[in-house]
């Protein structure tokens, strides 16, 4: 018997550490998706953030975040924790059928790519006139402190600040972070974007919106299937396992669900586009894709692919409204990070009852609500200290000369520019 537990600790271990490559792969695609996305003169820089960002999450998940996460291990050398043998032994005592048996360095490893994450979104929301610096100590504190706190009340199975179980107490379910990923990062990108304020340009004064259009659209299409692809590490190593038939239909039926929702989100986010603009806007029906990724995330294992397609159609519809109403109240968001995340995250929570039984509508509410409160209060607190300590905007010449020179001092395409 012990010989079988060998066998499903390699497979599951192997199944985590692949997944996890994959969503470690998805940085690719935002760094791609949001240099596709901005102006020429500040990709460069948007590229820094990207790269910088996925670092730190890394090392502060390291220090401190898995511990504050799940309450032990993994503080700096605490990696070793949990042996091999230990984790054969406490599979033995629940059964081969029930037991989740991995390493538990693989299981660190697919956690902080989900940091990463969740720091991405912030990227892209806040890009052309933030300081990098400013941008990076935020990193450290998202990663280190406020992502890893909420994600104890849901994944990690602690109290609300000793109050409250989301999941004994009201039933919250998430499955692979509709809300505790996507909805997290559009919160914290949501506070910076207040205080940060529009870009130069983009609202005229009698109320009109000016469209600012990205630099690359083949990148950004290329970073969305990048995004496209990564997600089946992001919701398929959420089962947690795949040594067993149960698990191996499982990893199957999210495979071909996550796929269905982005596919209905492309096409309805096209259509409505079209009747909307009278045009095929590229831009839309990516980010359609995207928000029925999101939409899927919080439960794609138990719709059926129907389902799954409606569910992210209605993702595809729901972020186009958004994109649009979010630019009539001013909020800049150049790539569309906070409806994609934020606004489809929601939808993305509130659809798990109808197809999960475990789930309540009322549960998840309640944990979205927690969820966004608490981060997009800790993130504005934090927001405004480091305006007050060292600024968070670029200067007016800056950013109109572009974050490359200024941040970076160095151009991404230096060929192009006239002299």
């Amino acid at each position: 018997m012990n010989e079988i537990y060998e066998i499903q600790y390699a497979l599951d271990t192997f199944y985590f550490l692949v997944c996890g490559a994959l969503v470690m792969w998805m940085a690719a695609g935002f760094s791609m998706l949001e240099a596709g996305l901005v102006r020429s003169k500040n990709t460069t820089e948007i590229l820094t953030k990207n790269v910088a960002l996925f670092a730190i999450s890394c090392t502060m998940y390291l220090i401190c975040g898995y511990a504050i996460m799940y309450d032990g291990g993994f503080f700096l050398s605490g990696i070793e924790a949990f042996s091999q043998e230990e984790v054969l032994a406490s599979s033995a005592e629940e059964g081969f059928a029930g037991a989740s048996v991995y390493s538990a360095a693989s299981d660190f490893f697919f956690q902080v790519v989900f940091v990463a994450t969740a720091m991405s979104i912030v990227s892209g929301a806040v890009a052309e006139r933030m300081k990098l610096w400013a941008f990076l100590a935020f990193t450290v504190v998202m990663t280190g402190l406020i992502y890893p706190l909420e994600g104890s009340w849901t994944w990690g199975g602690q109290e609300v600040f000793g109050l409250f179980s989301l999941g004994d107490d009201f039933g919250f379910s998430d499955f692979a972070g509709s809300g505790i990923v996507h909805m997290a990062g559009a919160a914290a990108a949501l506070a910076g974007v207040l205080l940060l304020g529009a870009r130069k340009g983009k609202y005229g004064s009698n109320g009109q919106v000016n469209a600012i259009p990205g630099a690359n659209l083949p990148l950004a299409t290329l970073g969305t299937f990048i995004l496209w692809m990564g997600w089946f590490g992001f919701n398929g190593g959420s089962v947690l396992k795949l040594g067993d038939a149960s698990s191996a239909h499982s990893v199957a039926m999210v495979f071909l669900n996550t796929n269905a929702a982005a596919a209905g989100g492309l096409v309805a986010a096209l259509v409505l586009a079209r009747l909307l603009f009278g045009k095929a806007d590229l831009t839309m029906a990516l980010n359609g894709a995207l928000a029925g990724l999101v939409a899927i995330t919080a439960e794609p294992s138990t719709p059926t692919a129907l389902q799954a397609t409606l569910f992210g159609a209605l993702g595809g519809l729901l972020v186009v409204l958004s994109i649009l109403g979010l630019e009539k109240l001013k909020i800049d968001d150049p790539v569309g990070a906070i409806s994609v995340h934020g606004t489809v995250g929601l939808l993305g929570l509130l659809l798990v009852p109808i197809t999960n039984d475990g789930a309540t509508f009322v549960g998840q509410i309640v944990g979205a609500l927690t969820i966004f409160v608490w981060v997009f209060s800790a993130s504005l607190v934090v927001w405004m200290l480091i305006k007050v300590i060292f600024g968070i905007r670029v200067s007016e010449e800056e950013e109109f000369s572009g974050v490359d020179i200024a941040e970076c001092g160095m151009e991404a395409y230096p060929e192009f520019t006239s002299k």
